[in-house]
Order: structure tokens, then sequence, then C-alpha cells
């Protein structure tokens, strides 16, 4: 039985959950990474997630199959066209189509489900309010507030044996902050994929939203960004 701290890790396969989850290992977590099949345009990011946690060691790697296709209501679960060549500023202006309804409140319910099964109190998830594209599901507001909630839906919780903490190291950093985080930490991007709308060979697409962030971020941190 291991004397280290458990910490549910939510890993999209993406530059940012695996910074968070490469975070989650320094600070000496033992990692359970959490990835859906959740009805989105590609598996990529799946296999990138798979990658991932076996690169950083994660004790388990568990992907979850939800359905929310059958909802839609994105660019990246319904047939709506995923924006590209967008400006700083048209992204800014209004939440995109590529926002998934209601998708981290149901992805950190899943954790919050695990976390509880394992008696991990912490839950890490790496979304970021400064670099992205307006999503309501990103803020630290949102991110207090379901912990709040977390902390009075829970047998754990209401009985006081485990006080969950919902842990977002990247919310305040730029895209830029969180590459030059993970370079610190020995992380190889070659083996995370962000593109919304990729190929048929795999290959991003360079200009959705997703990519043109990391693109920026890899640009203002001085390090050639490793996607094919």
């Amino acid at each position: 039985m291991s004397n280290k701290n458990k910490a549910i890790v939510l890993s999209s396969g993406g530059l940012d959950s695996t910074t968070a989850m490469a975070i989650a290992r320094h600070e000496g977590y033992e990692i359970y990474s959490l990835s859906f099949r959740y009805g989105q345009r590609h598996a990529l990011e799946l296999e990138a997630a798979r990658r991932v946690a076996k690169a950083l060691g994660a004790k388990q790697h568990l992907v979850i199959d939800i359905d929310l296709a059958k909802i839609g209501g994105s660019a990246l679960t319904d047939d709506i066209e995923v924006p590209k060549s967008r400006t700083e500023q048209d992204m800014q202006k209004e939440i995109p189509v590529t926002y998934v309804p209601a998708r981290n409140t149901i992805f950190l319910s899943y954790a919050l489900a695990w976390a509880e099964v394992l008696k991990a109190s912490d839950i890490f998830i790496g979304v970021n309010a400064i670099d992205y594209s307006g999503y309501p599901d990103c803020r630290p507001e949102y991110i207090e507030a379901f912990e709040h909630m977390a902390n009075l839906a829970t047998k754990t919780g209401v009985e006081g044996k485990t006080q969950i903490t919902i842990r977002a190291p990247l919310i305040h950093m730029t895209k830029a902050e969180i590459i030059q985080k993970g370079i610190e930490l020995g992380i190889d991007y070659s083996m995370t994929f962000s593109c919304y709308d990729p190929s048929a060979e795999g290959k991003a697409c360079g200009y959705c939203d997703s990519c043109l962030l990391r693109k920026k971020g890899f640009r203002e941190a001085g390090v050639p960004d490793p996607t094919d």
C-alpha cells in the first residue's frame, strides 16, 4: 500500500492537463489519470492521454465513455464547423462554439466520484483563465464553487473524513508560462495533442483556436513546438 497522497488528474492529452499532471507528480502525489471518450470528433487526444499517463508514471489511467454527442451543441461534438484563423480579439469577444456544454462540470463530477472511492483529497484540472477561449468553466470562481459543492455532495466530505480540494495550478498562468513550467519539470510536449480539428492523418490543423493559442505559447516561451 502506497504512503503517497493520491490525486485524480483530468487528462485530455493536451498541453495544459499534461503540465497539471507533471505538477501533481512533482508535488509527490500518486497519480490517477482520468480521461473521457465523450463523443468528441477524434480519438487522437485519448491516444495522447495514454502516452502521457504512461510517461508520467500514473498508477492508473481510466477512460470513461459518455456520449455528449447525443446532446450536441458544440463544434467538438456536433455537426458544427470549428472556427479557424481567428484573432485573439475574436477569441475574447464571446464564448466560442468549441465550448462543450457543462463539460468540466460533468468531468469533475466523475473525478469526484473516483476521488471518494480512492479516498483521494485532491483533483487536478488544467484549466486556464488567461490564454484561453473564454470558457465559463475555466474561471477561478467556477473552480471555487465546484469545490464548495463537492464537499457538500460527498459522504466523505459531509462526515469530515476527506476535504476535497480542486487544484487548478495553471489558472493564472499564460500559455508561455505553462510551457516554461512543463519544460522545467521535464515534459516532452511531443507526446501531447491540442488540435480541435486534425487531419485524417492525425496532424494538427494549425488554425483552430487551440492550435493558435498553443503556437503563441511556444513562440512567447522561446521554445520550438514539436507538434506535427
